[in-house]
This record gives structure tokens, C-alpha cells and sequence, in this order.
């Protein structure tokens, strides 16, 4: 008897584990700040079961990865995964990074790569946070700039009082934008 395919189902918070969990960086890590949001449905209402992980430069804008172009800098733990919650929250403690390099020389903006897993999704959907204190460094990102302008708003966070927030929308009415990788 086969089986019928499936989507990220109940095995997602079995099988993906992460030790270290929201902390991107340690807890009293100097210039840390919390990236809170939701993730929503089309229709506007919380995924109480997806899984948002990130990945990022440090405050320099290095990667300790092997293919950071300028060698790679160690230390820098640059991940954090966190389940959402039933209200479809989610929180990563981390720092603003730094920029990083682009094609052609020219620097990207800084920015966090994000990563959703959820149910009925096929696979990951991947976007990007830009934060709106870098408003001139936003403006000649060649990614950002690559989005339609009535759809930007969807990368950039708001700030809060104890760092940014970001929410994201998995379709409909203010989809937030996804990135074919």
C-alpha cells in the first residue's frame, strides 16, 4: 500500500532540534536585541506549528564559514531556530550585522536570511530582514532594491524596545517577500 506524500508535518519539532535554541549569540552578549514576530497565514490567522531559523554575519559582516570571501572569521555562532508558539510567535536573540559583500564588489545591506518551515509547504520558504536604521545602505542594496517598492516594506523590520519586529506572511493580502534559492 503506498503512502500519500507529505507536507512539514508532525515530525518537524521531533527532528529538528536545536540546542541553543532562540540564541543566535549567548544571552549578555553587548549589543544584543530580540527579532520577535508571527508567522501568519493567508487569511491573517497564527501557524502555531512552523519553524523560523536564521543565519547571519556578525557585527562585521563576517561569516565563520569557509566561504565568507574574506576568510572566515570563528566564534560567530550566526544561527538560531525557534518553533512558533500556538499565537504563531517567534523570537531569535541576536545583533544587527554588519554588511556584507555583493556581487561586483558593491556591498549588500545588512540583513538576516530567514527560513520558514510550515505546514503546506512543499519546502522552506526564504526571505530576508533588512532593518530600517540602514535606510541609505537599504537603498543601494541590489537585492532589496530587485523587489517591486510597494512590496519592500515586507523585508524591513520595526523597531521595538528591545530590538526589531518582524512578521511573516505566507501569502495573501501583505505576502511578505520570498526568494527563489
Amino acid at each position: 500500500m503506498t503512502t500519500p506524500s507529505q507536507t512539514v508535518g508532525p515530525y518537524l519539532s521531533i527532528g529538528l532540534p536545536w540546542p541553543d535554541g532562540v540564541d543566535a549569540v549567548p544571552e549578555g552578549t553587548p549589543g544584543a536585541v530580540w527579532i520577535r514576530g508571527r508567522v501568519l497565514d493567508g487569511a491573517g490567522e497564527p501557524v502555531p506549528d512552523a519553524l523560523v531559523e536564521t543565519w547571519q554575519a556578525d557585527a562585521n559582516g563576517r561569516f565563520d564559514h569557509p566561504d565568507d570571501p574574506r576568510g572566515a572569521v570563528a566564534g560567530f555562532r550566526a544561527f538560531g531556530r525557534c518553533p512558533t508558539e500556538p499565537d504563531g510567535s517567534y523570537r531569535i536573540r541576536t545583533i544587527v550585522p554588519g554588511a556584507v559583500p555583493g556581487r561586483d564588489g558593491r556591498e549588500q545591506a545588512p540583513h538576516i536570511d530567514v527560513s520558514v518551515f510550515a505546514r503546506g509547504l512543499l519546502d522552506r520558504v526564504v526571505t530576508r530582514i533588512y532593518f530600517p536604521e540602514h535606510a541609505e545602505a537599504n537603498a543601494a542594496d541590489e537585492v532589496l532594491a530587485a523587489v517591486p517598492a510597494d512590496r519592500r516594506a515586507t523585508l524591513i523590520a520595526v523597531s521595538a524596545e528591545d530590538g526589531y519586529r518582524f512578521d511573516v506572511r505566507l501569502q495573501g493580502e501583505g505576502e511578505t517577500v520570498f526568494f527563489d534559492v
